[in-house]
């Protein structure tokens, strides 16, 4: 009969509570942009609100059908897919989640005040630009979280 220390089984609970967090499949190259572009045709939809309405209902339903399939292809793909708000992340998860969360409503501020000053098409190029650059800084910086995740539970 083996016997573990209460050392041993805490580290093993702690590696399994933390495996959805940092056991997942490297993230593909065209994630950012894809998203970038997702966020872009979006708002780019709405300059043709008021000319061709009927044109940019349709082209929502299609882009809101689009999300809905990538979220559930990543999900798929991921396993257990740990969403930001949901359980509870190692630390190190945490603050990477922490600064999403501040950076976000700031770059939705600054995509606001471009579709405001310059209007839809160039809102959509400077959310682009934002959220393309911002995936990426955020998946690189969460792929540094998890190593040191995976060190630390080593």
């Amino acid at each position: 009969m083996e016997s573990y220390d209460a050392r041993e089984q805490l580290d093993i609970v702690q590696r399994a509570e933390a495996a959805p967090y940092i056991d997942y499949p490297a993230t593909p190259w065209w994630y950012s942009p894809v998203i970038g572009a997702w966020v872009a045709a979006m708002i780019g939809v709405f300059s043709w609100w008021r000319s061709h309405l009927a044109l940019a209902i349709v082209l929502l339903v299609v882009l809101v059908a689009l999300e809905g399939a990538f979220i559930a292809w990543m999900r798929q793909r991921h396993g257990a897919l740990p969403m930001p708000g949901r359980g509870t992340p190692p630390r190190e998860i945490a603050s990477v989640w922490r600064g999403y969360g501040f950076t976000v409503p700031a770059v939705a501020l600054v995509v606001a005040l471009t579709w405001w000053l310059a209007g839809a098409p160039v809102a959509a190029g400077v959310a682009f630009v934002l959220v393309t650059a911002g995936l990426a800084i955020y998946e690189r910086r969460y792929a540094v979280a998890a190593a040191k995740v995976r060190s630390r539970l080593a």
